[in-house]
């Protein structure tokens, strides 16, 4: 089992690829991973099985939970609960975001 993780490898990975996040540990009590989201890029994605949490590595723009508008910023902790509609949108400025989920990403 790996137990060190190069987050500067997994987003070098995002770079070169059509994903914009990479889940690096995914089992049934935890799943952490990275997003990169370039300014003007969409995140697509939908409500999860699991509560999530988001640590902010980098960026700007917006965290939007239902219907409510988050400002984000570098070393901020974002909570969203399980099935909750949510996507980051808004940065004008590379947004990087370690995420961990309270089980596996789904």
């Amino acid at each position: 089992m790996k137990l060190v993780f190069d987050v500067n490898e997994y987003i070098e990975k995002i770079k070169n690829s059509d994903n914009y996040f990479h889940t690096f540990i995914n089992n049934e009590n935890l799943a952490a991973g990275v997003l990169v989201l370039q300014p003007g890029e969409e995140d697509t994605q939908e409500p999860h099985e699991s509560d999530e949490v988001y640590f902010i590595l980098k960026g700007n723009g917006f965290l939007k939970i239902n219907d409510n508008d988050y400002p984000i910023s570098e070393n901020k902790m974002y909570y969203v609960g399980k099935q909750i509609h949510h996507f980051f949108h808004g940065n004008s400025k590379e947004l990087i975001a370690l995420y961990f989920f309270g089980g596996p990403d789904s």
